[in-house]
């Protein structure tokens, strides 16, 4: 098999590279493990719980035992399935904070400021209810839309944060993302809109993109140049040849395993395992970065939750009213309210997010024992931690060795503390006197630091959001993996794009970052001229320097 380009997995940035390869007339293959997206668990976004538990759907990968978590072992869901983890993850749509951009910049990643990714997102979007053309895309293949809010829980959780005294935002995604406000997703009439319904299968049906099926082993090197990429079908290994590239968007714990299985990685970690090093590079599979989370859930004084539909009869007549006529509560990822807000005084850009759900659940789908119930997510943004995926074998069967460190800097642990008690004040105001019965999870009895941080061992959970394994830098520094335009350092004709280049975790769930990556690398692969950079600036609360809100 022949193409120009062989994008190794058809995620969120790799379907959205091929969407714009193909659009250029470029013959593009994509090699990616899982199958076909087909059917309601993955269809429907009320059925969000399903996929990321299912093997047909997911890698299945695992955290090492995380010492500063009572040696837990954490699941690391990652899609295996066209779409990718855009497929089965919880639909939600956040850009990252204007802030995060000009960090990356400032770490090395050229030309990756806000100013140069905004046209991207633009670009991308199909905006339903944003806050108009001048920050929001009106005409991109993401169709993204927010949900009806008719459970009066949501409309609380906002009214909560602004008696609290914080800014309520009409979208956090345009020019002001600090505040309470509707949540976005990637939903449209009724279904997940994951990358592959939005450009992987427009793109197939324009001709020019192929996909294969099958486990990317390694890439194939002529000399220094990458020209392909082994896969094995079964008992049978063949080779996807590129004319021109080759490029990884197989997720930041896949890109980091096939890189050092291709020879590009930290040498000695490589020479333990009877790899060739064609070139040594230390950051491949360092910088690992997530997001952790906790369920903050409190009992019900009403029956208004969506626990009335937590039962068999329930779970039947959503579905089948997703199923006939495509609405209902089936129809939404039940995320339609969320804030983001600052921790402190002297923090200038939010530094904690919150997801509400009126349900008191977790992502398994266990629902709790007390019947009607909420709850928040919430977590710190921008943890000190890091981690690293590292080989566990040279076998490319061998899931690779994960560890995230997680809360092993001091600051996690005060952070999320901070966490648990402005949440405490949120649902304590007048808005959620009719709806609060108690708390649930961690309890009112959970109160001194000691106490929340053996709640924090025994309870955070990962949001699902790694990254960061093969960041982009300059050439000059030696824990870049990949230039500003997205090339692996030390060979040719090997690109990354996905969120394994992003130099630090952005503010929020990684799905609209991820596609933007895949969108800005196509331009640069493509040999353009980047789309010209926008001068609009993003509102940064006035009184950042003095008051936490």
């Amino acid at each position: 098999m022949h193409a120009d380009y062989v994008i190794v997995g058809a995620g969120s940035a790799g379907c959205a590279l091929a969407y714009r390869l193909a659009e250029a007339g470029r013959r593009v293959t994509v090699i990616e493990h899982g199958g076909s997206d087909a059917g309601p668990f993955i269809q429907m976004p009320g059925a969000l719980s399903y996929p990321m538990n299912m093997g047909i759907y997911d890698w299945g990968f695992q955290t090492e035992p995380e010492p500063h978590l009572n040696g837990r072992v954490l699941a690391t869901p990652r899609g295996k399935v066209i779409g990718g983890s855009s497929s089965i993850n919880g639909m939600v749509y956040v850009r990252g904070h204007a802030r995060d951009y000009d960090t990356w910049a400032e770490m090395g990643a050229d030309g990756w400021g806000y100013a140069d990714v905004l046209p991207y997102f633009k670009r991308m979007e199909h905006s339903h209810g944003g806050s108009g053309p001048e920050y929001r895309g009106t005409e991109g293949p993401l169709h993204i839309t927010r949900g009806p809010r008719s459970n009066p829980l949501f409309d609380a959780f906002i009214k909560a944060g602004e008696q609290a005294g914080y800014p309520v935002t009409t979208d956090y995604n345009g020019a002001q993302q600090e505040g309470f406000g509707p949540m976005e997703a990637t939903i449209w009439k009724g279904r997940r809109w994951s990358a592959a319904n939005a450009y992987l299968k427009p793109a197939m049906a324009g001709g020019n993109v192929q996909v294969v099926r099958g486990l990317a082993r390694r890439v194939v090197f002529e000399g220094k140049r990458a020209v392909g990429v082994e896969i094995g079908r079964g008992d049978l290994v063949q080779v996807i040849r590129a004319g021109r590239e080759v490029i990884l968007a197989a997720s930041s714990i896949n890109t980091p395993k096939l890189l050092m299985l291709s020879g590009v990685g930290p040498g000695a970690h490589l020479a333990e395992h009877g790899i060739p090093v064609l070139a040594d590079r230390a950051g491949v599979g360092a910088n690992l970065q997530d997001h952790l989370e906790i369920y903050m859930q409190f009992a019900a004084s009403q029956p208004v939750t969506l626990f009335k539909y937590w039962n068999l009869w329930g779970k039947a007549t959503v579905g089948a009213q997703w199923l006939f006529t495509g609405t209902g509560l089936g129809a939404s990822n039940q995320f339609e309210a969320c804030a983001f807000i600052r921790s402190a005084a002297g923090i200038d850009y939010p530094d904690i997010q919150y997801h509400f759900l009126p349900i008191a659940v977790r992502y398994d789908g266990k629902a709790v024992a007390e019947g009607h119930g909420f709850q928040a997510h919430v977590g710190p943004m921008r943890s000190k931690s890091r981690g690293a995926v590292t080989l566990r074998s040279a076998n490319p069967a061998d899931a690779p060795r994960i560890k995230f460190n997680y809360m092993s800097h001091p600051d996690d642990w005060a952070e999320f503390r901070t966490c648990v008690r402005l949440t405490r004040e949120i649902f304590g105001q007048e808005a959620f006197k009719p709806f609060v019965r108690h708390e649930i999870q961690p309890g009112a009895a959970v109160e001194t630091d000691d106490q929340i941080d053996a709640f924090l061992r025994a309870h955070v959970e990962s949001a699902y959001h790694p990254c960061g394994t093969a960041r982009i830098g300059r050439a000059s520094d030696p824990m870049a993996v990949v230039d500003a335009e997205c090339r692996v350092i030390g060979v040719d004709g090997l690109r990354v794009a996905d969120s394994s280049v992003f130099p630090q975790v952005t503010n929020g769930n990684l799905n609209a970052p991820s596609i933007m990556v895949g969108e800005k690398a196509a331009d640069h692969i493509l040999g353009r001229t980047p789309l010209p950079a926008s001068n609009l600036e993003p509102w940064v609360n006035p009184d950042w320097r003095v008051a936490q809100r």
